[in-house]
């Protein structure tokens, strides 16, 4: 998967934005930057995430599944303390 496209960076970042918690002490454009900054960490680093989950898992979860777990985990390990 490529990274998204200008378009869905847009829309992603116009989201954080609007979903942001607390006050922030950056520019919109340093958020921005992180935002896509973390769009190509993941997309670089895919293969490394796919293998960390176990079989079977890997092998039977989609993509969209597997996107669902490694959402579950970062909520749960940073948004839910």
């Amino acid at each position: 998967m490529a990274v998204l496209s200008e378009n869905e960076r847009f829309a992603g970042w116009a989201q954080l934005m609007r979903d942001m918690i607390g006050t922030v002490s950056i520019l919109k454009s340093d958020l921005r930057a992180a935002f896509d900054a973390l769009d190509v960490f993941l997309n670089d680093n895919t293969t490394a995430i796919n293998n960390a989950i176990p079989q079977p898992a890997r092998a039977a979860l989609s993509t969209q599944q597997k996107a669902l777990v490694l959402m579950a985990v970062v909520v749960r390990r940073y948004l839910n303390s």
